[in-house]
């Protein structure tokens, strides 16, 4: 009797240690981060596949584009599972900011960038920039008698000489600028002018040059592609750092390697051949002045562009 109850104590005790022993031994689940990319496929995966060899967190990427994904984070709320996301042009996440869909970027991600490429409240950044310029056929027109503002493509002199695309995010952020800096009835003289042209589609080489605008017009517009933490990451903490890897001069090597963009880490510079960051003359609009660009989106409306 005595045997089988230290028996019995003895075996509760080997079973109680086992139960114990049971948590501290599994390993927790490997974190994995969602990113929803409206930026070109191939920049996206670069850059997810560069920071899980950095830290072993993997980056699942859903491409979309940006109003797409920005839209679909606006239908899932809380519910989304998407940790951060990655779009094309700044309105998306504006908008999304102005929903209260986006978490503060962290202090020291923001330091490594120029304000005036950030959202004012921080809550998205600016990854990388380019610049608005009109392409060319140095043998068809000299650049001496291209127009010194973009405003003059309107005039009916260029009608079936130029080309655009007015559902692009681009062309709308060129919209609100114009709006910004000449005011609302310019915009949409400029627009309803620039609907009596035919787009026009160029097949094979492209014989052409660039022309930048210069002296603060609003051609010259500089936009960025963004990125933005959701406040309703599972994984807040990991998705600062992807972010912070974006940023990082690393980051935004990987970036710009894949595409031709101009890095907005402070003191780096595009090897990529670009003209310079430093000698552009852009107009005095930031991204975070473009706001959601729905002004841009009725205007075209109006006129019969989109």
């Amino acid at each position: 009797m005595m045997f089988r109850n230290t028996l019995r104590r003895g075996l509760t005790f080997t079973l109680l240690g086992l139960v114990l022993a049971t948590p501290l031994t599994q390993a927790a689940d490997p974190v994995s981060l969602t990113l929803y990319n409206g930026q070109h496929k191939e920049v996206g995966d670069a850059i997810a596949k560069a920071f899980e060899a950095k830290t072993g967190i993997h980056v699942n990427v859903r491409k979309g584009s940006s109003n797409q994904l920005a839209s679909q984070v606006t239908e899932e709320g809380d519910r989304s599972p998407a940790d951060v996301i990655y779009t094309e042009e700044s309105p998306p996440l504006n908008k999304l900011g102005e929903q209260g869909f986006l978490a503060k970027t962290d202090d020291a991600t923001l330091a490594v960038l120029p304000k005036d490429y950030v959202a004012g409240n921080g809550t998205w950044i600016g990854i990388t920039a380019r610049v608005r310029v009109v392409a060319y056929n140095p043998k068809l027109i000299e650049e001496k008698d291209l127009p010194t503002s973009v405003m003059e493509f309107s005039n009916p002199k260029w009608q079936g000489k130029v080309g655009f695309v007015p559902t692009s995010g681009a062309f709308q952020e060129q919209a609100v600028a114009i709006i910004k800096v000449h005011g609302m009835d310019a915009a949409e003289e400029w627009l309803t002018g620039l609907r009596a042209f035919a787009l026009q589609r160029e097949k094979g080489q492209l014989d052409s040059k660039l022309h930048y605008f210069t002296g603060g017009d609003v051609g010259g517009l500089i936009t960025v592609s963004s990125a933005a933490v959701l406040k309703s990451s599972k994984h807040p903490k990991e998705a600062q750092a992807f972010l912070a890897y974006m940023a990082s001069e690393e980051g935004q090597r990987v970036i710009t390697q894949t595409t031709a963009e101009y890095p907005l880490h402070k003191g780096m510079e595009s090897d990529r051949g670009l003209k310079p960051f430093s000698e552009l003359q852009a107009p005095n609009v930031t991204p975070a002045d473009l706001g959601n660009a729905e002004q841009a989106l009725d205007l075209e409306r109006d006129v019969g562009l989109n």
